[in-house]
């Protein structure tokens, strides 16, 4: 049986994933146990548990908390990645590493393909996401780099569980963002590609993984309150009206082409993996 270590497990997408790759021996870890920024610790808890493969998610992924934290921010994202990168190299595992749209600028007219080359974007937090991309390229040759974004799952904290709360019926109008537009993505549509990923040893590169079509904020938060049978006015509103410290790009949208090319399953459309979700996480309402 593959035995797979997970860092960050605790957060939203490592706790779907140990639900959904229930098939594989899944070793969740966080902190205290496993800090990626100490070197000699993952080296060490790798040489414990001796995994086939080991899935990164940990990381500082508070956009805005980045932009006043840079240190934090590239210690854990980029030397935090280093770290756990080479450690997998030294014990002959395959690294599976979680990253973000936000290694691009987000002004591309088009989806951004696998072969698009990112700058890093305009944040802290895609820079220095980036730069933990660039680590596991360079001490890890056989890896794969999985690009998500937009991302909710079971428990939260996600743009889903925001928006329910919101709609308490204090609030007669909610303004959402309208000029930006992505893919939502539920955390166990991408457990089921990372199931396939695992299926397939000889792949080696950075995969999108994001689902298939794309939204607004507002037609996201639309649709939230559509299957939930909840009554909310939305209305719609620019970025300028919400300012943030990290800028937000306008545009999120991945193209899937390393899936197409592989001969992978595509990603689910975003609006049934939303109803999917929905109809397990909440009760429906009227």
């Amino acid at each position: 049986m593959l035995k797979i270590l997970l860092t960050g497990g605790k957060g939203m997408l490592g706790r779907t994933l140990c639900a959904e790759l229930s098939m594989y021996e899944v070793i969740p870890t966080d902190l205290p146990e496993a800090d990626i920024t100490d070197a000699n610790g993952m080296m060490a808890l790798l040489e414990k548990y001796q995994p086939d493969v080991v899935i990164h998610c940990a990381a500082m992924t508070a956009v805005d908390a980045c932009e006043s934290s840079v240190d934090m921010a590239y210690r854990l994202n980029a030397v935090g990645t280093a770290n756990v990168a080479r450690a997998c190299h030294h014990h002959n595992i395959r690294l599976i590493a979680i990253s973000t749209d936000y290694v691009f600028e987000g002004d591309a007219t088009r989806p951004y393909n696998e072969f698009d080359l990112p700058s890093g974007g305009r944040t802290i937090y895609g820079k220095s996401k980036y730069a933990g991309e660039q680590a596991v390229r360079q001490y890890c040759p056989n890896h794969i780099i999985a690009r998500i974004s937009w991302l909710y799952g079971a428990g939260g904290p996600s743009f889903v569980h925001a928006m329910v709360n919101l709609a308490d019926g204090s609030r007669p109008v909610l303004k959402v963002v309208a000029d930006q537009i992505g893919n939502p993505t539920s955390t166990s549509a991408v457990a089921k590609a990372l199931h396939e990923i695992l299926e397939r040893p000889e792949l080696v590169g950075t995969y999108h993984l994001t689902c298939e079509g794309e939204a607004s904020w507002c037609d996201f938060a639309k649709a939230i309150f559509e299957e939930l049978g909840i009554q909310q006015t939305v209305e719609p509103c620019a970025t300028e009206d919400f300012p943030r410290p990290a800028p937000r790009p306008k545009n999120s949208r991945l193209d899937k082409m390393m899936l197409r090319l592989n001969g992978l399953s595509p990603m689910p459309q975003w609006r049934e993996a939303l109803r999917q979700f929905i109809s397990l996480e909440f009760q429906k309402r009227s």
